[in-house]
């Protein structure tokens, strides 16, 4: 194989290895998929509030990819609940949460777009309560439903979740289908491997 060739294979061949491993094709949630997540929430004492809102996620499942956008007020001192320490404070609680997510999330293809501080106070509330005060910020992407079900209904994720309601005052989290491609790996991967190819085909040719 030429030098030339060579150069535009090995990249083809690694965006091909990344989009396959970052992609979803299992398609939309079947119905006996739902039943055996919403049944894992279920013995996990959930209220049927919170179970029809999963039920209702679930079955209308397009089989794409999501981001969960979060609002965060961190708890000035976080719950004692087992396992923090007394010296902990919020973040290291959150911390014990994030190293049972971290490894999950990156085994499938899930990782964060977004996170930072606040700035200010909410500057437009509208119709919610208690709702100007928060400290983060974040948006996560997950490659499918399934895989977000997959992370959280394994048993590992039951005890670490109680860190995270100990480290917080308060959250909002809610899932959005992005409509622009600007935060998707693919599309940032392609022209990046592109234009790499493209210079080094240009210096061999001269």
């Amino acid at each position: 194989m030429s030098l030339r060739l060579m150069v535009w294979v090995v990249p083809a061949v690694l965006y091909a290895v990344f989009f396959f491993w970052y992609t979803s094709f299992g398609g939309p949630l079947t119905q006996q998929e739902v039943e055996r997540y919403v049944s894992v929430f279920e013995e996990r004492g959930g209220e049927a509030e919170g179970l029809a809102r999963i039920r209702a996620f679930l079955e209308t499942d397009t089989g794409n990819d999501f981001l969960m956008i979060n609002n965060l007020h961190m708890k000035d001192m976080p719950d004692q609940v087992e396992g923090v320490e007394p010296g902990d404070g919020s973040d290291d609680v959150m911390a014990k949460y994030m190293a049972y997510m971290w490894p999950a999330l990156l085994a499938r293809a899930s990782h964060p777009v977004m996170f930072g501080p606040a700035v200010s106070d909410a500057l437009d509330v509208v119709g919610i309560e208690d709702a100007r005060v928060w400290n983060r910020g974040a948006a996560m992407r997950y490659r499918s439903r399934r895989d977000m079900m997959e992370i959280t209904t394994n048993p590992a994720f039951a005890g670490r979740h109680d860190f995270k309601t100990a480290s917080l005052e308060k959250t909002i989290a809610f899932p959005i289908e992005d409509g622009l491609p600007l935060t998707d790996l693919r599309f940032l991967l392609f022209f990046v491997l592109l234009s790499v190819a493209g210079v080094l085909n240009a210096i061999i040719r001269r």
